[in-house]
């Protein structure tokens, strides 16, 4: 396959990550967990049970279409250089099988609200306390995630930067920048919460763009057409 429609397919799956991923992370989660308060939670999670349901669906759809979408960038970006290739899908694979496994916290956190055994042998109190536990795991256990949500990005905006002209420079540059925003967002939340929150708003700001603009990139342009001189250097390299 030439490399324009290989890079509208990685745009479609970049774009499936971010609709799934999005509603996952973006609206289900913070939508049942309420840190520090276990009746809370645990009632949250009992009053949208089918919310959850399609939550956990939707962290392994995301999990699924990431590891595709590195893939067929895999395959679109190889001829660059494979090494870095190589290290980019390493990281996505890390990172959706966080994802993955976080599906499973939130699901058990379904499991214990909704099932009375539960309530029965634990009490309403500690029944609701392991609802809490298993969505502190979940939560914190995708933001440990966020290492490699981060780290994909830097081998992602070096190929781009070094793509000899298959994408802009600027691009390279900005998902370069995205990945240490994520960085900086995830050390500030477990080093200095109050300052992590403070800055979280802002900082995940060239994170959103950086993605967004490859997105679009990707579905609008795919990839500039090379002339056959820069075809037969990728090649070569």
């Amino acid at each position: 396959m030439s490399p324009k429609p290989l890079a509208r397919i990685a745009g479609v799956l970049y774009l499936l990550v971010g609709i799934f991923g999005g509603f996952a992370e973006g609206y289900v989660d913070p939508k049942m967990y309420v840190a520090g308060d276990a009746a809370a939670t645990a009632a949250n999670v009992v009053a949208n049970t089918g919310l959850v349901r399609m939550g956990v669906v939707s962290h392994l759809l995301d999990a699924v279409f990431f590891v595709f979408l590195a893939m067929t960038l895999y395959i679109l970006l190889r001829p660059i250089h494979t090494g870095v290739a190589r290290a980019m899908l390493v990281l996505v694979v890390l990172a959706t099988a966080i994802i993955s496994l976080n599906a499973v916290f939130l699901f058990e956190g379904l499991r214990v609200a909704t099932d009375t055994y539960y309530a029965t042998a634990l009490g309403a109190t500690g029944s609701n306390a392991l609802v809490l536990l298993l969505l502190d795991t979940q939560h914190y256990g995708t933001l440990s995630a966020q290492v490699f949500f981060g780290l994909w990005l830097v081998p992602l905006g070096y190929l781009a930067y070094m793509s000899a002209g298959l994408f802009p420079k600027w691009l390279g540059v900005l998902l370069v920048v995205g990945g240490a925003c994520y960085l900086i967002d995830l050390l500030a939340a477990f080093l200095v919460p109050d300052f992590g929150k403070t800055i979280h708003t802002s900082i995940v700001i060239p994170c959103a763009i950086a993605e967004i603009s490859m997105v679009v990139y990707l579905l609008v342009v795919g990839v500039k057409t090379t002339k056959p001189k820069d075809v037969r250097i990728l090649a070569a390299a």
